[in-house]
C-alpha cells in the first residue's frame, strides 16, 4: 500500500480515519493518528475483532477502504472527532473496543442526561441498594429491557447482594434506571433478550438477578441524578453497596 512521505505526513498533521467495508460502504473502524498510522491495521496490527472485519471482504477479492474523516488537526481535536464519530456510528456496529481515548465527558447523550451531568443534582439514596456501573454496555438509545439485561448480569457479588432491594444502573456517574430486585440466581440461569439460542453463556462463578422496573416515584427520585459523590475516586469495581451494612 502507498505510504505518505515525510512532507505529506507533516501537512496531514493528526487525522481521524475510517476503515470501510466495500461490500456495503459501511464504516467498521474509527481511529486517529498521524504519519502512516492509518495503514497499521491492514498490516496485521489489529485486535481480533478488527482483523475479522478486514478478512471477510478479502475472501471475496475486495479490499477494505481507508478514508479520512478529518485531517490537519491538533491531537486534542482528533481525540474529540474520533470519539464523536464512534458515538454517532455506535460502538456496537464497530470493531473498536472503546469509545475513544482520553474523552471523559461531552459524548452523545440525551438532553436530560447532559442536564443531569452539568447540574450535578445528587441522588440521596434512602433504600438498601447497589450501584451497578454498566460502562461499555451503555448506549444513549437503550431500551428499558436492554438496560435491565445490562444491569442484572453477570457480577461477582457476595452476601451483601441479598440485602440490596434495588439496583441502580449507573453510567458516567449518573443513574440511568432503577430496578427492584426479586431474586438472585447463578449467572446464566435465565435468558436475556440477546441470547439468540436461549442459552446464556456466562461465567458460573457470577450472579444475576431477576426483578422489574421500580415504581415511578422511586424512578423519579433517582433517574438522571448524580451518584458521583458516592463513588470512590478511580474505583474499578462496577458494584457498590449503599445502606446494605
Amino acid at each position: 500500500m502507498a505510504r505518505f512521505s515525510g512532507t505529506l505526513a507533516r501537512k496531514l498533521r493528526y487525522y481521524v480515519y475510517l476503515y470501510v467495508d466495500p461490500r456495503d460502504n459501511t464504516p467498521f473502524y474509527v481511529g486517529k493518528g498521524r504519519g502512516n498510522r492509518c495503514y497499521a491495521h491492514s498490516e496485521g496490527h489489529a485486535h481480533a475483532a478488527t482483523q475479522q472485519r478486514l478478512v471477510e471482504p478479502r475472501k471475496l477479492g475486495l479490499q477494505p477502504r481507508i478514508e479520512f474523516l478529518r485531517h490537519g488537526l491538533e491531537e486534542s481535536e482528533a481525540l474529540i472527532v474520533e470519539a464523536a464519530a464512534i458515538d454517532l456510528l455506535g460502538l456496537e456496529s464497530l470493531s473498536n473496543r472503546v469509545r475513544g481515548h482520553g474523552i471523559r465527558q461531552g459524548g452523545r447523550a440525551s438532553v436530560d442526561s447532559v442536564a443531569a451531568i452539568l447540574s450535578e443534582k445528587q441522588a440521596k439514596i434512602r433504600e438498601p441498594a447497589m450501584l451497578i456501573n454498566i460502562r461499555r454496555a451503555f448506549r444513549h438509545d437503550m431500551s428499558l429491557q436492554e438496560i435491565y439485561d445490562a444491569t442484572r448480569a453477570a457480577w461477582k457479588v457476595g452476601w451483601k447482594r441479598d440485602r440490596a432491594r434495588y439496583a441502580l444502573s449507573v453510567f458516567g456517574g449518573i443513574v440511568r434506571e432503577v430496578f427492584e430486585i426479586a431474586h438472585w440466581l447463578p449467572a446464566g440461569s435465565t435468558m436475556r433478550a440477546h441470547d439468540k439460542d436461549g442459552r446464556p453463556r456466562l461465567p458460573r462463578d457470577r450472579w444475576e438477578f431477576v426483578g422489574r422496573a421500580a415504581d415511578e416515584l422511586l424512578r423519579k427520585r433517582y433517574v438522571n441524578h448524580s451518584v458521583r459523590h458516592s463513588l470512590p475516586q478511580g474505583a474499578q469495581n462496577p458494584i457498590m453497596y449503599v445502606n446494605c451494612d
